[in-house]
């Protein structure tokens, strides 16, 4: 029976990876891979985190399941983290998943059990994972217009127009903050437009929101995901823990619905034990267990926070620097989107032949769509970079 199986086209990201490591040159430049890295290119175990395993490790006695949807203080805080006091917290419902793409699937999953005919918005471009994942589960997807290629800014004239064809029953698909792949965020105005119009279509609105506190800070970044608990009827929350603690191999994360009501909540969060029993039946612990603890121990939370700040505010020195950097190199301002962009992630705007030129001539790996990790920069390869984007002419 196996022999009938079909190869899958290979991750491009992974490709990008092993041509990175293949490449003898010492000045090469890895901004493809979506990890967070510092100066020294490691990804490292935040001091908050150390501190609870060492907890963990003393108090912990027992490795015996925890329930279907997780440890409840985990849903708790969570909630609190993302949600702050939007929503109710009678109208919600939650669920402990395996990472951000584990909430995303448990999402998608929920919608089709509601809506065998949903259709997903997907802004265009979106996280690949999203429309692999829906295209596997067989949902149609439907694109609506996001990144605008002159200006490197949201095309929100075309989003809104696109979004008037959503209708009950279709799925609205958004990033909470630091878009992927672009960095290209909403402002506050135009999350309340966004409302608006959800209202008015009936649309259901999904909010990935996988860098919460990389942006403008844990609660900047929350705005558009609270504004909508507290404006919509419903709404689903996929939130990954990898990022802003980074317990990436831990797989932490969270799905969230808002119900119209508690006795509707209560349905809601049958479905989502139901759909992890038949998943994966009780989600993993330790990476929750750890966010957990730092989120209810004040001096772990504020200890936590502190180092978020340090690699936020890192992150935007070295927009600034880039950004700077290209002004002085090309006597423009054309490349100060980098600068206003958010999260670890920007698209520069070259062309897959630009992108080609900088990885042969300076060792710069992107992906294809030129999307960058500035988190992969440092002071040193800022100056590489911008040479490398000007001499291919970007």
């Amino acid at each position: 029976m196996l022999e009938h199986l079909k190869d899958h086209p290979a991750d491009k990201i992974l490709e990008l990876m092993q041509l990175y490591r293949e490449d003898p040159r010492a000045e090469k430049v890895d901004l493809g891979v979506g990890v967070y890295k510092d100066a020294e290119g490691r990804t490292p175990v935040m001091r908050a985190v150390k501190s609870a395993e060492k907890r963990l490790w003393e108090v912990q006695d027992t490795k015996s399941y925890v329930g279907l949807i997780g440890d409840p203080a985990f849903n708790s805080a969570m909630r609190g983290l993302i949600l702050g006091a939007a929503g109710g917290s009678d109208r919600l419902a939650s669920a402990a998943t395996p990472g951000g793409t584990g909430a995303v699937r448990q999402a998608f999953e929920l919608v089709r059990l509601a809506n065998p005919s949903v259709r997903v918005f997907v802004s265009d471009p979106t996280w690949p994972n999203h429309l692999t994942i829906l295209k596997y589960l067989g949902i149609e997807t439907v694109p609506y217009r996001y990144f605008d290629a002159a200006s490197r800014g949201v095309d929100f004239d075309g989003m809104m127009a696109d979004l008037k064809a959503a209708r009950p029953g279709d799925v609205v698909l958004l990033h909470g903050c630091c878009h992927n792949p672009t960095g290209a965020n909403l402002s506050a105005g135009q999350w309340q437009d966004v409302a608006d119009l959800l209202l008015e279509t009936g649309a259901l609105a999904m909010v990935d929101i996988a860098y919460q506190g990389f942006g403008d800070g844990l609660d900047a970044d929350a705005y558009g995901v609270r504004l909508l608990a507290d404006r919509l009827p419903e709404m689903l929350i996929a939130a990954s823990c990898s990022k802003n603690f980074g317990v990436y191999r831990e797989r932490t994360g969270i799905l969230i619905g808002l119900s119209a009501d508690a006795k509707a909540a209560k349905t809601t969060q049958g479905n989502l034990a139901f759909l992890n029993r038949q998943n994966y039946s009780f989600p993993p612990d330790h990476g929750a267990r750890l966010v957990t603890m730092i989120l209810e121990d004040p001096a772990l939370r504020a200890e936590w926070e502190a180092e978020l700040e340090d690699v936020r505010t890192g992150m935007l020195g070295l927009r600034q620097n880039l950004a700077s950097e290209l002004r002085k190199r090309t006597n423009s301002d054309r490349f100060d989107f980098v600068a206003a962009h958010r999260g670890m992630f920007s698209r520069l705007g070259a062309s897959p032949e630009q992108v080609l030129a900088m990885r042969t001539s300076h060792g710069i790996y992107m992906v294809g769509d030129s999307r960058i990790n500035i988190a992969g920069l440092n002071a040193k390869t800022v100056p590489i970079l911008a040479e490398a984007m000007v001499a291919a002419g970007v």
